[in-house]
């Protein structure tokens, strides 16, 4: 990984927008500061589109989309969209109907067995707004340890189910969509590129390991200071700031370099 301030000028120069991760990210333990709120509006300022990526549910995808300078919020790990379609927010879930409730079944006959097994691990609060998967409190209130996450996971993939872990929640789901695929379909419908050129052409920033896949698949990836996670795959840059006050480094670096072409 490299500093931010390593980031050039002409990678700055190509980017047409920037999707961030928010726990972690663009929240600090929950929060947004009034200084990262404003960062992204000084981005879009300058010409960038917006995007958030995140393994929250579409219920929180749905307000952000309405309350943020964004065009769309990637949810629940690439599975569903939240997006500004002219003067609406739409839900848009990347299967249809008679496929959601056939997952939702299996998922909810494998969780019943799920709570036999780890009788410990507690529901996340945000459940209830979900559509695609389920997802227990890892660090969000309360800690679990490492060993049992892992244990957890290991359950459920046994079972058929993928899992995701973030710095808060761990997620169970029968989806097949990550972070990745989820924004670079979305920013290829939105941008009228193809999937290659939108790597390219926008920024991620990230912190945690269920953001390796953007990590991986953009070329300008972004980690913050407080990057958490076994993954192995790592951001190209990482900023000297943690969570909310490194995405404001990180557009701070990214605004100047572009002024000065």
């Amino acid at each position: 990984m490299r500093p931010i301030a390593e980031l050039t000028a002409r990678h700055a120069a190509k980017l047409r927008g920037v999707a961030f991760d928010l726990d972690d990210t663009l929240l600090d333990h929950g929060r947004l500061a009034e200084a990262t709120y404003r960062a992204l509006f000084r981005l879009n300022e300058a010409g960038l589109d917006l995007y958030g990526v995140t393994g929250r549910p579409a219920g929180w995808a749905e307000v952000l989309a309405r309350l943020f300078p964004v065009k769309a919020v990637v949810a629940e790990n690439g599975a569903v969209v939240c997006a500004r379609r002219g003067e609406r927010v739409v839900l848009e879930d990347s299967v249809d109907a008679p496929v959601r409730r056939d997952r939702d079944e299996r998922l909810a006959d494998l969780l019943r067995r799920f709570a036999v097994e780890f009788p410990d691990l507690e529901p996340a609060d945000d459940v209830r707004a979900r559509v695609s998967d389920r997802t227990f409190d890892i660090g969000e209130y309360r800690q679990v340890a490492p060993e049992r996450v892992e244990a957890a996971s290991a359950f459920l993939r046994a079972q058929g189910a993928r899992t995701f872990v973030s710095s808060v929640h761990l997620h169970a789901t029968f989806d097949y969509a990550d972070k990745a695929s989820g924004a670079v379909r979305l920013l290829a419908a939105d941008s009228g590129l193809d999937s290659t050129a939108v790597r390219h052409a926008y920024a991620y920033l990230g912190d945690s390991e269920n953001d390796a896949s953007c990590f991986a698949a953009f070329e300008v990836s972004i980690g913050v200071a407080n990057l958490r996670g076994k993954s192995t795959l790592r951001p190209r840059y990482v900023t000297t700031l943690p969570m909310g006050r490194g995405v404001v480094e990180a557009s701070e670096v990214i605004i100047s370099l572009r002024r000065k072409l």
